[in-house]
């Protein structure tokens, strides 16, 4: 009738149920999405100085200009990077491993090439550290090896 505001738990119960069923969404797939997500934008880029070398070390003579590096140089790490830890992300083997240089590579974007554009840095950077911290999920070799790897420990030693 006349109850004070808040008593009604009414829309609590359904918030906390609705809360409950959307954390029962599978970590591993956004896992899964992220490793996607984020290894092909790497990827894209890879393959793009790939295609046309010449022009990437262009880019990093006069746009990028990464100090410390020759331009050649950068570029050729950044390719070699770019085509190789993606690959690693898409099958989850070494994911953990395959992110830190990613999320250097991210950190020297942010901080010599494009400042500004801490919007998409800090969302790539965060699906990684969530890769890093979390693991690659179910569907990656990494699960499998560490499954297996588990089995072969209880498994007892015959003689």
């Amino acid at each position: 009738m006349n109850e004070p505001l808040g008593t009604d738990e009414t829309g609590i119960v359904w918030i906390d149920a609705g809360r409950a069923w959307l954390a029962r969404f599978p970590l591993s797939i956004l896992l899964l999405a992220g490793r996607i997500g984020i290894g092909a934008t790497f990827f894209k880029a890879g393959w793009l100085k790939y295609q046309s070398f010449e022009f990437a070390v262009k880019l990093f003579e006069d746009e990028y200009r990464v100090p410390l590096l020759a331009p050649a140089l950068a570029a050729r790490i950044a390719m070699v990077q770019e085509l190789s830890l993606p690959i690693l992300l898409f099958l989850g083997l070494a994911t953990r491993i395959a992110t830190l240089p990613l999320l250097g590579m991210i950190a020297v974007i942010q901080t010599f090439v494009y400042p500004n554009a801490y919007n998409d840095h800090l969302v790539w950077g965060s699906i990684l550290v969530l890769v890093l911290t979390r693991g690659p999920g179910v569907f990656s070799v990494d699960y499998l090896i560490e499954r297996r790897i588990r089995r072969i420990r209880q498994t007892p030693i015959r003689r």
